[in-house]
């Protein structure tokens, strides 16, 4: 797995993480990686809208799908 897959996987064990909290996740999988490797991982994935970064906090970003669905279910 490459650094993207292993810090996406890392934000989807913890729910909402800082990067400290996420480094430390990578370590005690085995995955250390170095603190700028991190930071420009976390960055693209931010960019490309795979994550949310509020309050120095990472999560998943959320589908937006919900509304759309609604709207399209009660459409006249």
């Amino acid at each position: 797995m490459d650094t993207r897959g292993w810090v996406v996987r890392a934000v989807e064990a913890l729910r909402f993480a800082s990067e400290k909290e996420i480094a430390r996740w990578l370590d005690e999988e085995g995955e250390s990686f170095s603190r700028h490797e991190l930071q420009k991982t976390l960055q693209q994935l931010v960019q490309e809208g795979v994550l949310e970064l509020k309050n120095d906090l990472f999560r998943l970003r959320r589908k937006g799908s919900g509304p759309q669905a609604f709207e399209r279910l009660f459409r006249d």
